[in-house]
């Protein structure tokens, strides 16, 4: 499980404190450097959690993605043999973390590739880290509450 965090921030305003973070790096390139050192920094899943239930398929390298949903908030964790998808899956996992469900359901977070992150992976990665941003979107969509 998941430490306990409180949420001060929106969503939207984790997103333009790290979209403010990044644009202050000069090109896509060390943006993505930063991610990953970032990423490198991140403690790895718990062997426990690091299972096929956990797996993100479709990736030729291994992935685990872990929702919760709690207090009326969702919460992610990630985790990858890629460092890579480590950086941009942490990424997104950090920002979701701790999200409405509302949020969620209607978060389009289109600055990666604004900001040249995405197209520093290779095609199989892209698609596997916007997969990733489409399966939180669905967790959050999935845990709302009345009609659409």
């Amino acid at each position: 499980m998941m430490p306990e965090a409180e949420v001060h921030e929106t969503l939207a305003e984790r997103e333009a404190a790290l979209v403010a973070t990044l644009l202050r790096l000069r090109d896509p390139q060390s943006r993505f450097a930063w991610l990953v050192e970032r990423a490198r920094e991140r403690p790895h899943l718990a062997d426990d959690l690091r299972s096929d239930a956990h797996r993100v398929t479709g990736c030729q390298v291994r992935l685990w993605w872990i929702p919760e949903f709690r207090g009326g908030r969702c919460w992610f964790q990630s985790d990858s043999d890629a460092v890579t998808l480590r950086a941009l899956t942490g990424m997104w996992c950090d920002l979701a973390t701790g999200a409405s469900p509302e949020e969620l359901a209607h978060w389009n977070p289109d600055f990666a590739v604004r900001l040249g992150l995405i197209r520093q992976m290779a095609e199989s990665r892209q698609a596997t880290v916007l997969r990733v941003v489409e399966m939180i979107r669905d967790y959050g969509a999935a845990h709302r509450k009345g009609p659409e």
